[in-house]
């Protein structure tokens, strides 16, 4: 097999992310995207290819030759979930079928319910609360099937993204306003009750390591990320705060209790007022798995983090010259 990724949703977060990482690991990328001029501006040594994830014909041309395959699309907003989801996986399950390649796909906690909290296992009963945790739990469910029929995948589940890249998220969409100064944040959370957050870079550098590693797998893998622990559901806020430099920035609480009666008329608005009980009960990551695999778990340091992320989503000034990176890979 050849060191070539396709990545599906590169233009995003976590697979912009990804195929940087990859590429440091030595990957060909690949990228299909429905715009690719305007990610080859970006990264012109990708090698960018035209259409969409729902065209299983363009998602298959895409993938000949290629070793992995990164499902990393989403519908914009959360919005067409139950329409879009799974179509876009059969696409993507066709094509890695046809190549032979394995699928990584980016997990989340959404397919957990909260009988299986505080503390996330691997291997814990999935029994979602929630209309997109269904649709997470049918996606793995899929995959699972697939791999008894030889189509190897490989999941990494993790808390709340953020990083560098606008997309869906609550840093961005919540906490901060992309492209505006920092002068409140909304915390969705309250003081008191753990959180999980994972920073975008170490994500994707972990899929990186595990796809050095890919011939070590089985057929069907899945992972647990830590991440950043907010064990007082204050770190992050704090950590904003000393990084832009002032201590005295209002945290205001995300008001819940307005947000069903935007519901029935915006999507959007639906699916975040069933992510609540995420923020009113403590959630973390087991990760032990992860590490015994890899020995350790990237991890940047919060304060560094929240730095990179706030620049990228230019809410800071952008530095005059270029600053060492404050990267830590465990």
């Amino acid at each position: 097999m050849t060191k070539t990724a396709l990545i599906l949703g590169a233009t995003g977060g976590i697979g912009g992310e990804t195929a940087d990482a990859l590429a440091r690991h030595g990957w060909t990328i690949r990228a299909l995207a429905r715009n690719p001029g305007a990610g080859a501006r970006s990264r012109p040594e990708f090698d960018w290819r035209g259409g969409d994830a729902l065209d299983a014909k363009a998602v298959g041309a895409a993938a000949e030759g290629a070793s992995l395959i990164v499902h990393a699309v989403n519908p914009p907003g959360y919005r067409g979930w139950k329409r879009l989801v799974l179509p876009m996986l059969e696409s993507s399950l066709a094509a890695a079928r046809a190549s032979g390649a394995r699928l990584l796909l980016p997990g989340t906690i959404y397919n957990y319910g909260p009988d299986a909290c505080p503390l996330l296992h691997e291997e814990a009963p999935q029994n979602p609360a929630t209309r997109k945790g269904t649709i997470r739990k049918a996606m793995e469910a899929r995959l699972e099937a697939a791999a008894r029929e030889g189509v190897r995948s490989l999941i990494l589940r993790a808390g709340d993204y953020f990083g560098p890249r606008p997309g869906n998220g609550w840093f961005n969409q919540g906490l901060v306003t992309p492209g505006k100064p920092v002068t409140a944040i909304t915390s969705p959370g309250r003081a008191g009750v753990g959180h999980a957050w994972a920073y975008l870079p170490d994500v994707a550098e972990t899929f990186a390591r595990l796809a050095d590693r890919e011939g070590e797998l089985g057929p069907f893998a899945r992972f647990h990320f830590a991440g950043h622990w907010d064990a007082t559901g204050t770190q992050v806020t704090d950590a904003i705060r000393r990084v832009v430099g002032n201590p005295r920035i209002p945290v205001r609480t995300l008001p819940w209790a307005v947000l069903p009666l935007a519901a029935p008329f915006n999507e959007t608005m639906r699916e975040l007022v069933e992510m609540r009980g995420f923020w009113t009960a403590p959630v973390r990551l087991d990760n032990a798995r992860l590490t015994h695999f890899l020995g350790a778990e990237p991890h940047t340091p919060l304060e560094a983090a929240v730095r990179e992320t706030l620049l990228g989503l230019e809410c800071l000034p952008q530095p005059s010259t270029a600053q060492p990176s404050t990267r830590m890979a465990a």
